[in-house]
């Protein structure tokens, strides 16, 4: 497999009044992309951020901006998003009705497409859309809370879904985790298939740059 496993910590559970601080230290830490969860209180019980926080941190970083809606009718807000500085928009499976219209609008935008699928959704659910898409996100835990425990079945579905991509030849595509992630269960994550890994509490607790060179072991791009 040629893909590259990256880091993509979540700054849902940053510190707001030092933000600016922490995306610093990710960078000096080698951190190349960042993961950002906008929530509605719709789609998913909890409310975030939006737009206005994206565009001024885009100001600052050029961090790859992984940007993960929790929102209802997702295609109402594609070209706000990345208007904000979105490099890649993923969207969930459940919330749309259009999930093929999404990924022609994001693709339009110029923007990569990412597909999130809850853990109850199975595999199959998203296998029409796996040519069109870069990337695949399978939730490990139930959207909308950070410093949830991992679910055990879902890394099974990241072991079905990288049989299933690699079967029909996309053994490049992105398969992502988001939920519970920690150093010490990672290694499970990447050894069923995923590569984009989104830790948030075990990133922003204690120490940044020594959980980032933690996980950055873990997958294999440090000694």
């Amino acid at each position: 497999m040629s893909i590259k496993n990256i880091m993509s910590p979540s700054i849902l559970s940053a510190d707001f009044w030092k933000l600016g601080e922490q995306i610093t230290t990710l960078e000096k830490s080698g951190t190349q992309w960042l993961h950002i969860d906008v929530m509605d209180g719709l789609f998913v019980p909890s409310i975030s951020y939006g737009m206005p926080l994206i565009k001024s941190i885009r100001k600052r970083t050029g961090l790859f901006f992984d940007v993960h809606l929790m929102i209802n009718e997702p295609e109402r807000y594609f070209e706000e998003f990345a208007n904000a500085g979105a490099d890649l928009i993923n969207f969930h499976l459940e919330a749309t009705e259009d999930v093929e219209g999404c990924i022609e609008k994001i693709r339009s935008l110029g923007k990569k497409v990412g597909i999130a699928i809850k853990p109850d959704t199975p595999v199959s659910e998203v296998m029409p859309y796996l040519k069109s898409v870069d990337m695949v996100l399978v939730m490990t835990v139930e959207p909308g809370f950070g410093g949830q425990k991992l679910i055990p079945k879902c890394i099974d579905k990241v072991k079905e879904l990288r049989i299933v991509t690699d079967r029909i030849g996309l053994k490049d595509i992105d398969i992502q985790v988001d939920g519970g992630i920690t150093v010490d269960n990672v290694s499970e994550a990447i050894d069923a298939g995923a590569n984009i890994i989104v830790a948030g509490s075990a990133v922003f607790a204690g120490d940044i740059a020594s959980n980032i060179n933690s996980f950055e072991k873990r997958l294999g791009n440090r000694s």
